[in-house]
């Protein structure tokens, strides 16, 4: 027994002496430059939060912001960790650094081996690099046309006003105990009929389509706010897990591919679309069907319908959460609220609903959003990886140029709320200042919101045109306000506004609890 101590002992001495060696030789490699020092690295999962001199914190990033690059005097700022094995990560908050990062593809590439779970339904252009996310890109490029923007906005209004005119009629003051009970049905709706041609309102017709166990909105409902089951759990246990919660995402998933591939059937036999043709997937398909477009090209079914689901996890989730949280500021900041409203006034003065024609005078709208994407961007990693050895260029805090050395393998953390709150991009950063995006020279690499480069949102104005639309109709016919709680009564104004914007979690960060009041004006 004596003798099994003292191996276990040696073996724990060799390797955690094998691991310092290691980690010492991986900070030597970028010649000691500055930067966070820990147990494990950013990337461990199971630490999520930052632990002094334990772990950096996978999700910290949304709370440190630009702290730990003033910290150290630069604006890239590297990290070494021990375990789970001795790496080397960078992170950016440097808007030119990010740009020579973004456009040297093929040298910092996007690590696309831990995003199975966006590939549920078929490869994607999310979760493809190089030549085969180029032809990816080249058909689902083409889809984002000028008459499905134009039909974001038609739909967007349309939701938004039966919500308000018909759900929410006689009322003259509607309180919700959290506002993504609001947002969240706006953009599945919307996502819905715009992106996917099914026609989804406020009312329930109730009717139960034949073949099917689930309502198509319920299904994508579903399944897009559980896809991360799917990274947890194996096929078989999905599909047997005695849990409520899974079993349903199961059934939902399973829901959801039965109706693409109906859309993809009924589209190529030619049927009628109520909406036209506009929506999303019919211009996918178009694009896909192109006769221009040579054989290995071409998208396969699976494919399809793998891009339309990165569409509706890219763009209904991250548009109801930012939708939120730019009414939680708006609720904030009453003036701010104010300054939108006259604004609104000032283009539709005869308080006519507003048209798709409108949008590029919404300008104030659209600084209002862009301003919470800045504020809260939701996703706050991009990364990436160095394929060789590099050097990457930044300034320090005194304007300094400095080299970093970046050895190849090194991880690439583009740090989005560390340049979103920038002071040398973005003076007093921690104000919510939307006017500061009428500026026709606000710096567009500083802002991360649809990520930059190549590589960049392809459905960016889908996003805004539908953020633009609601906020527009919400903001012109209600005042909203902070909901009075009888336990929060007393609370200071900073204590108010951390509690509404406090954030969780989800594929994207969300508010976790936020209870407003909308009243007609």
């Amino acid at each position: 027994m004596e003798t099994l101590h003292v191996i276990s002992v040696s073996f724990l001495i060799f390797f955690s002496l094998r691991k310092l060696i290691q980690w010492r030789d991986a900070i030597r490699s970028i010649q000691d430059y500055p930067g966070l020092r820990y147990l494990f690295g950013a990337e461990t999962a199971v630490m999520g939060s930052r632990i002094p001199y334990i772990s950096v914190g996978i999700f910290s990033g949304w709370k440190t912001k630009h702290q730990d690059f003033a910290q150290f005097g630069s604006d890239i700022v590297s990290s070494v960790s021990v375990l789970p094995r001795p790496r080397i990560m960078f992170f950016l908050a440097d808007a030119q650094a990010i740009k020579d990062v973004t456009n040297a593809r093929h040298r910092f590439p996007k690590p696309v081996d831990h995003m199975g779970v966006l590939s549920y339904y078929g490869n994607n252009v999310l979760v493809t690099e190089r030549d085969e996310w180029k032809r990816h890109r080249k058909i689902t490029a083409p889809a984002f046309t000028e008459r499905n923007i134009r039909l974001v906005w038609d739909v967007t209004t349309k939701v938004t006003e039966e919500l308000c005119e018909v759900v929410w009629k006689g009322r003259d003051e509607i309180a919700v105990d959290s506002v993504t009970d609001v947002t969240v049905p706006i953009t599945l709706f919307v996502i819905g009929t715009a992106g996917f041609g099914q026609q989804i309102s406020w009312i329930d017709d109730n009717i139960l389509p034949a073949g099917h166990a689930m309502k198509f909105k319920d299904a994508m409902h579903v399944t897009s706010e559980n896809i991360i089951l799917k990274a947890i759990f194996p096929e078989w246990v999905l599909a047997h897990a005695p849990i409520s919660r899974v079993r349903q995402f199961y059934i939902a998933s399973n829901e959801l591919q039965r109706y693409m591939e109906e859309m993809i059937q009924s589209r190529r036999s030619g049927e009628k679309q109520s909406l036209g043709g506009d929506d999303l997937f019919t211009c996918l398909l178009e694009a896909n069907d192109d006769g221009s477009i040579e054989g290995e090209a071409h998208l396969s079914d699976s494919e399809m319908m793998g891009n339309i689901f990165a569409f509706l996890i890219a763009g209904y989730e991250t548009t109801a959460h930012s939708l939120a949280y730019a009414l939680i500021l708006l609720a904030l900041h009453q003036d701010e609220q104010e300054a939108l409203y006259q604004h609104i006034r000032s283009v539709l003065p005869d308080g006519r609903v507003s048209s798709y024609d409108d949008m590029n005078q919404l300008t104030y709208s659209l600084a209002v959003f862009l301003e919470t994407l800045r504020m809260f961007p939701p996703v706050n990693m991009i990364p990436k990886k160095a394929e060789e050895d590099t050097v990457l260029t930044t300034r320090t805090s005194s304007g300094e140029l400095r080299t970093v050395p970046c050895p190849a393998g090194s991880a690439i953390m583009i740090h989005a709320s560390g340049i979103h709150y920038n002071p040398r991009y973005w003076p007093d950063p921690y104000t919510f200042k939307p006017a500061r995006f009428l500026d026709k020279d606000w710096p567009r690499d500083a802002l991360l919101a649809f990520s930059t480069g190549p590589r960049g949102c392809i459905g960016r104005r889908f996003g805004e045109t539908e953020a633009v639309a609601a906020l527009t109709y919400l903001v012109s016919r209600f005042r909203i306000d902070v909901k009075d709680e009888p336990r929060y009564r007393g609370e200071s104004m900073a204590e108010r506004r951390e509690r509404l914007l406090k954030g969780k979690i989800a594929l994207t960060l969300c508010p976790a609890r936020a209870p407003l009041v909308f009243k007609r004006r």
